[in-house]
């Protein structure tokens, strides 16, 4: 696997994404679900209950569709943010991989309750940095299903 650094440098072009993509979290053992790229967002946000952290270490789940997952992490630190609603929350950031096709980016993610959100995860502009560029229009660019030729 090569970084998103790694295939700017090599392929010196942008890779176009979708502005919704199927995403996975390798480091966490989470196989693959939608998550929104949304440029006009700064960080990225991962919908996690049952938040709980204590100086170093940050527990939550992650509910998936079939089951919740529950995880572990080391705190990176707490961030203020403004939700698109206006609201500011303080959150747990945490530093993970997130999966975009054949691509892995070490991100930071703060993590808060997305219930009402529609997906999962929103990864902002600065995850995934000038690696690419965001179509408006089309999904799954990336992660789409290879179809079963006759």
């Amino acid at each position: 696997m090569q970084t998103a650094r790694q295939k700017q440098a090599k392929d010196s072009e942008a890779v176009v994404i979708g502005w919704r993509e199927r995403v996975s979290l390798p480091r966490l053992g989470v196989g693959t679900f939608f998550a929104k790229i949304d440029t006009g967002a700064r960080s990225a946000a991962l919908h996690a209950t049952n938040i709980e952290r204590d100086d170093h270490h940050v527990n939550f789940v992650l509910p998936l569709p079939r089951r919740n997952h529950h995880c572990r992490l080391p705190l990176k630190g707490m961030k203020r943010v403004k939700s698109s609603n206006g609201q500011i929350e303080t959150r747990a950031v945490v530093e993970t991989e997130v999966k975009i096709g054949k691509i892995i980016l070490r991100i930071d993610v703060t993590l808060t309750d997305r219930t009402d959100m529609g997906v999962a995860m929103l990864l902002g502009r600065s995850s995934i940095g000038a690696a690419f560029l965001v179509h408006p229009i089309k999904t799954n660019l990336l992660s789409r299903k290879k179809r079963k030729t006759p």
